[in-house]
């Protein structure tokens, strides 16, 4: 099944900044579409369903998986997420680029699919004490599920060097700019222009 748009998929341990950075990047490139991923966790504070994520019931998950509808899917802190497998090739056949924000799980799974090529991106948090910073900063984890994160984060950290790109998320700003620059190299490599147009006679008109 042929596509003509970019997957970009995008992991960072929870804390490193992943969500802030992202939001900032798309809205200075353009032709850059986000995958609303389904998850069974109820919604933060601010959070939309439909914008953020499709909040679902465990039970509504588990049939959508049956039915293979995921292009992935894990278990992450107790709950479950998922990337739809319909929307994704849907917009990437229609040339659209898309960013999955997916854990380390599900990125490896993308990976080995074979139909759909994918960049894989890691943003990290420059060290581990800023992350706990970070995560205690944001008021709205346990100090149990702090500790959860920072022993899952170590893990995920682990798993960075098979990721197609670094991020580091010292300064947002150059955090920002360095994951502008790879979405913009990809499109160079793949013959686009900086703005995901097809690059050929016809544009040159």
């Amino acid at each position: 099944m042929e596509t003509t748009g970019q997957l970009f998929v995008l992991s960072a341990p929870s804390g490193a900044g992943k969500t802030t950075i992202l939001k900032q990047v798309m809205a200075n490139i353009p032709r850059l579409a986000f995958s609303v991923s389904h998850t069974t966790r109820f919604p933060r504070k601010g959070e939309v369903n439909g914008v953020d994520y499709h909040f679902v019931t465990k039970e509504q998950f588990a049939t959508m998986r049956k039915k293979k509808q995921f292009l992935e899917w894990a278990e992450v802190h107790g709950n479950y997420y998922g990337t739809s497998r319909p929307a994704v090739l849907e917009q990437l056949q229609q040339g659209q680029d898309i960013v999955l924000d997916i854990d380390v799980q599900g990125a490896a799974i993308i990976n080995k699919e074979k139909n759909i090529a994918s960049i894989s991106i890691f943003v990290a948090p420059p060290s581990l004490k800023e992350l706990e910073k970070r995560l205690c900063g944001r008021g709205t984890d346990s100090t149990d599920s702090i500790k959860l994160r920072l022993e899952n984060a170590k893990n995920e950290m682990a798993q960075a060097a098979s990721y197609d790109y670094l991020v580091i998320n010292d300064t947002l700003e150059d955090a920002v700019l360095t994951l502008q620059s790879v979405i913009i190299a990809e499109r160079s490599r793949s013959h686009r222009t900086p703005e995901g147009k097809r690059f050929n006679s016809g544009y040159l008109q």
